[in-house]
């Protein structure tokens, strides 16, 4: 994510300043006008393992439309003002495969430190009618046994779910 070039308070062009926090001195991009601070904290990012209760608990993958290749990944999105993470995941999934959530566990919290992203990643159990949204070019429904992690973001969510059901996690070799 590209950061603030601008002072959104003044408009002065934004400068790596270093000044002292608690905790030291610290290098921003600050504003030598007003004093503004960007202070580029990470972006909470929503995850869901969705298991498929009504396709013999399926797996379901899918492909963002604007991602090169063929990668398939969880159900991904970010949360609204105002909503909480559990909301914000049940509205992702009903927004982008129009599946029906009936149970939610939160899996874990990630750093994904590339994308300057928090993951905040759930298990979804969910059923119904796949209907994906433009956002998504495909999907794949795979046996949690089948399933292989990825090293990165949300293949960390992955495998902790898979090791909650007893299966060792196969990884994806991305070399």
């Amino acid at each position: 994510m590209k950061p603030y070039r601008f002072c959104p308070d003044c408009a002065t062009e934004l400068a790596l300043i270093t000044q002292a926090e608690d905790g030291g001195d610290k290098e921003r991009l600050r504003c030598p006008a007003c004093g503004f601070t960007h202070w580029n904290n990470p972006t909470p990012v929503l995850a869901a393992v969705i298991e498929c209760t009504d396709r013999d608990g399926q797996v379901l993958l899918a492909r963002n439309a604007a991602w090169p290749g063929r990668f398939f990944g969880l159900i991904t999105g970010f949360m609204e003002a105002g909503e909480s993470p559990e909301d914000g995941i049940r509205r992702e999934i009903a927004e982008e495969t129009s599946l029906q959530v009936d149970a939610l566990n939160l899996l874990g919290v990630w750093d994904f430190q590339r994308m300057n992203q928090i993951i905040i990643a759930y298990h979804a159990a969910a059923r119904g009618e796949i209907k994906l949204s433009p956002e998504l070019a495909e999907y794949k429904l795979i046996a949690p046994e089948d399933v292989r992690c990825w090293p990165q973001g949300t293949g960390q969510a992955l495998a902790t779910w898979l090791r909650s059901k007893g299966i060792e996690p196969q990884w994806l070799d991305l070399k």
